[in-house]
C-alpha cells in the first residue's frame, strides 16, 4: 500500500460498474461485488470503465498537463482560484469540514489549492485523463484523486456539499445526484472577451459569441452568476504556454501558430463567470 493512501478509507466512493460502496483493502478499493481498483503508487485510483472511455486516451494530452501545470504554477489565474473559494466560503456552512468534489480537476492546481484553504476538508479530485490525475496525485496525497468521467462520477448519493467545476464539463444531473440537499456548484466558464486578443493573432476570422451560462435544466436553480475580469501581460515563453494547454491548440493553423511564436508579450483580457448552482 502506497504511503498515505489511508485516504481513500474516508469513503464515499462507488464501484462504478456495480454502484456499490468501494471500501480499501489493503493497497485496492473493492466492492461487495468483488470489483477490485488498485492504488496506484502515485495515490491515485482509476475508476474509469473501458466502456466509458471512448478514446484510447481520454482527455488533456501530458503536452498539454505540462504547459498548464508550469502557467498556472507561476500565478496567472490566482484570481480565478481565489472567486472559487470565496464561493465556497459564502456558499457552504460548515467549511472547515466540508466535502468537495472537483470535476476535471486536470493537473490539480485548483483542486490543491482549494485544500490549503481548508485542510480539514474532504476532497475528491476527478478528471477523464489519467495523466492528469497522475500529475494531480504528485501535488499531494490527501487528496482522493480519481480516473472518471464526470458525466459517470464514482461517488456516492448526496455525499458531497460543493462540486467545482473549473472551465470545465458541467453535467447537471449527475452533479445534483452527488450533492446533498443545500449542497452548491461553483462553476467557472469563459467569458466572451476571454483571451479574445490572443484568438485576434491565432484566427483568421471571430465570430462574435455571447457565452453567459445557460439556465439551469432544473436539478440545480441559479443562485448567482456574477461576471469577473482582469488583465495580463504575458511573455513570449507564457504566450507559448498559455496556447499549449488550452484547445485552440488543437485547432490552429501552422501559418497562424508562427504569427504567435514571434510576438515578444500581449497583453490579455481574462474574463469569465462565476455562478452558483444549488440542489433545493
Amino acid at each position: 500500500m502506497t504511503q498515505n493512501s489511508r485516504i481513500f478509507e474516508c469513503g464515499g466512493l462507488i464501484c462504478p460498474i456495480c454502484g456499490r460502496e468501494l471500501a480499501q483493502s489493503g493497497g485496492s478499493l473493492v466492492c461487495a461485488g468483488r470489483h477490485t481498483y488498485d492504488i496506484a503508487r502515485q495515490g491515485y485510483v482509476n475508476l474509469l470503465p473501458v466502456q466509458r472511455k471512448h478514446s484510447l486516451a481520454p482527455g488533456d494530452t501530458p503536452e498539454m498537463l505540462a504547459a498548464r501545470r508550469e502557467f498556472l504554477n507561476e500565478g496567472h489565474y490566482s484570481a480565478i482560484r481565489a472567486d472559487v473559494i470565496a464561493a465556497l466560503d459564502e456558499n457552504c456552512r460548515h467549511s472547515d469540514s466540508v466535502t468537495i468534489c472537483d470535476v476535471g480537476c486536470g493537473e490539480g492546481y485548483y483542486t490543491a489549492g482549494f485544500l490549503r484553504h481548508f485542510p480539514a476538508a474532504r476532497i475528491i479530485g476527478a478528471d477523464i485523463s489519467k495523466a492528469a490525475v497522475r500529475m494531480a496525485s504528485s501535488r499531494t496525497r490527501d487528496i482522493s484523486w480519481i480516473t472518471a468521467t464526470a458525466s459517470h462520477l464514482p461517488v456516492a448519493d448526496e455525499f458531497a456539499d460543493a462540486v467545482t467545476a473549473v472551465f470545465s464539463l458541467v453535467c447537471e444531473e449527475e452533479f445534483a445526484r452527488i450533492l446533498r440537499p443545500g449542497g452548491i456548484v461553483a462553476e467557472v466558464t469563459a467569458g466572451t472577451s476571454h483571451l479574445i486578443e490572443l484568438k485576434r493573432v491565432i484566427y483568421d476570422d471571430l465570430f462574435e459569441q455571447h457565452k453567459r451560462p445557460k439556465p439551469p435544466q432544473g436539478f440545480l436553480r441559479e443562485t448567482g452568476c456574477e461576471l469577473k475580469s482582469f488583465r495580463m501581460t504575458l511573455d513570449n515563453r507564457q504566450l507559448r504556454q498559455l496556447l499549449l494547454m488550452t484547445p485552440h491548440t488543437l485547432r490552429v493553423r501552422p501559418e497562424n501558430r508562427a504569427r504567435l511564436e514571434v510576438l515578444p508579450s500581449l497583453d490579455l483580457t481574462v474574463e469569465y463567470f462565476v455562478r452558483i448552482l444549488q440542489k433545493p
